[in-house]
């Protein structure tokens, strides 16, 4: 295919010749000349113009390419937060069906005594539906979600009242309740002395699958995969180590 300008040198090869009685030689190569330049000068322009084209779409593809990864980036980033959701509301979800369990009603009749006397923590220790009163509406806070001042009610349930029979599940509470306040240090604390104390041990294995929930959210993720085999190993029928089976299957 003929270029531009080679198209126009074309046709001044055929347009001089009939003009040739009109210009003389010099005139017609000044013309031929000037002709020739304007060519060059346009073919010049149009190169310029496809480099600039080429240069744009070049940077086109290089913002496109960041934009999918971007975009790779961000779903990765909500696949992750939905994962992270969804552990978290299982694991409340659990949590809500546990306590559920063991909420105490009326009839609780006080731990048998075995000194023959008045509880240590007075009066108020002798009489049972005091007692119920107060660790019904110590769990009420917690459910409303008025985790502070639960917090303070169990604490001062476990200080009135240190030989109810709800004290177990006043200091599992308690330890629910610092986790839901995101007191995770304290949560932790609160869990490992009711494992040590060993005063229930139908809840060994919620309170062991509770330890790891917290050195989770400490980041001590090597500590809480331990926890969680421990767990498997001693309770391997529970709820809760099949819980601790499909975390662990997760973290890998």
């Amino acid at each position: 295919m003929l270029t531009p300008r080679a198209l126009m040198l074309l046709g001044l090869f055929f347009a001089y010749p009939a003009q040739a009685g009109l210009f003389s030689d010099d005139e017609a190569r000044d013309n031929i000349q000037r002709v020739e330049a304007r060519v060059l000068k346009l073919e010049g322009q149009n190169k310029q113009q496809t480099q600039s084209i080429l240069d744009l779409q070049s940077q086109i593809e290089v913002i496109n390419g960041e934009i999918r990864k971007l975009r790779g980036m961000n779903e990765e980033t909500v696949h992750g937060l939905q994962d992270a959701e969804k552990r978290e509301k299982d694991f409340y979800v659990d949590l809500d069906t546990r306590l559920r369990r063991f909420e105490p009603t009326e009839s609780a009749a006080p731990a048998p005594r075995t000194d023959g006397g008045a509880a240590s923590g007075g009066a108020a220790s002798d009489d049972p539906a005091a007692e119920n009163r107060a660790i019904e509406a110590a769990y009420g806070l917690f459910r409303n979600a008025s985790y502070a001042n639960a917090a303070t009610a169990f604490a001062d349930f476990l200080k009135k009242y240190p030989d109810s029979v709800h004290v177990p599940n006043a200091r599992f509470w308690l330890g629910d309740t610092q986790f839901a306040m995101k007191d995770y240090k304290s949560a932790l604390e609160t869990y490992r002395a009711l494992l040590k104390e060993g005063s229930n041990p139908s809840k060994a294995p919620d309170i062991l699958f509770n330890i790891a929930a917290c050195q989770q959210a400490l980041k001590a993720v090597s500590q809480a995969n331990a926890t969680l085999k421990q767990l498997i190993a001693k309770y391997p029928e529970s709820n809760a180590a099949a819980k601790a089976k499909k975390l662990l299957a997760v973290s890998r």
